[in-house]
């Protein structure tokens, strides 16, 4: 396993996991803390699982076994940003506050994965782009969109579509001089995976954004920055949070501002001229 948190990456790969590693992950998130006193047939027996599902489990995370998974826990288990708080609608305002928590955990995580080489060589790749192509798939085209408006504004020159097709014929007429920016989930979709083969014949750069360093897209880009999610419905399946991957992007745009002042005065020249469009 790689020196991120255990937690978030087990957040990561819930989506990809068996059903019986799914159990055991859910036993662990609900509370790392308790999870750290287990041992492995105390774990199992809470997952309605074998031990050797545990310790296929920790292997499946890239751990030596289970020691080294307690060894982990151990280090993140006073975190709170490590607990998701379940949200109950029979209680409102303490719905909304753990929604609250939930959101400022996956902001939390994000930002504190991000490493000062890795942000410094996506700031360059970005501002030096003669073209920054920005591609998702589904629901995450909304941050797409916005990043796509955000990049302008300061200068960035930004294209993308919602739909593949069209995103992938932009593609085809880019250069190495561009710059492709991929935002996916999981890191696993087949059309953006074949949109990053193309831009690489084409000479260009790929920037990935995904929860997961070992996924595909991850894999395959020439840089990669990684979110944390911590949303979830009922017990056992959670759904892409567009919070993380915002916050990716809006670091990176307002890292770029704090870098050179004088694209504040490109937004001013912006907001001038849609102004008028506005009551």
């Amino acid at each position: 396993m790689s020196s991120e948190n255990v937690v978030d990456t087990i957040y990561s790969n819930l989506s990809a996991m068996t059903q019986t590693d799914k159990k055991i992950a859910q036993v662990i998130l609900k509370n790392p803390g308790n999870a750290v006193n287990y041992t492995i047939s105390e774990l199992a027996a809470k997952a309605a699982v074998s031990e050797a599902s545990v310790s296929r489990f920790c292997k499946n995370l890239q751990l030596s076994g289970f020691h080294q998974l307690k060894i982990e826990l151990a280090k993140v288990s006073d975190d709170e940003s490590n607990y998701y708080k379940v949200i109950n609608i029979d209680n409102i305002q303490q719905a909304i506050a753990n929604i609250r928590d939930n959101k400022n955990a996956e902001i939390t995580n994000t930002l504190n994965s991000v490493s000062t080489p890795t942000i410094k060589k996506i700031m360059r790749l970005v501002q030096n782009a003669h073209i920054l192509q920005i591609a998702a798939e589904g629901n995450t085209f909304p941050v797409v969109a916005d990043a796509a408006y955000r990049f302008n504004q300061i200068g960035v020159l930004s294209i993308c579509s919602e739909s593949w097709q069209t995103s992938i014929g932009q593609t085809l007429n880019l250069t190495d001089k561009d710059v492709l920016m991929v935002i996916s989930n999981s890191g696993e979709s087949k059309s953006l995976l074949k949109q990053i083969e193309v831009a690489k014949k084409q000479g260009m750069k790929v920037i990935a954004i995904t929860n997961r360093n070992d996924s595909p897209i991850a894999l395959e880009a020439d840089i990669h920055l990684r979110t944390a999610v911590r949303q979830r419905v009922l017990q056992s399946e959670y759904y892409f949070s567009r919070v993380a991957a915002m916050t990716a992007v809006e670091t990176i745009f307002l890292l770029l501002i704090a870098e050179n002042r004088e694209r504040l005065s490109k937004i001013m020249d912006h907001e001038t001229i849609i102004s008028d469009t506005k009551v």
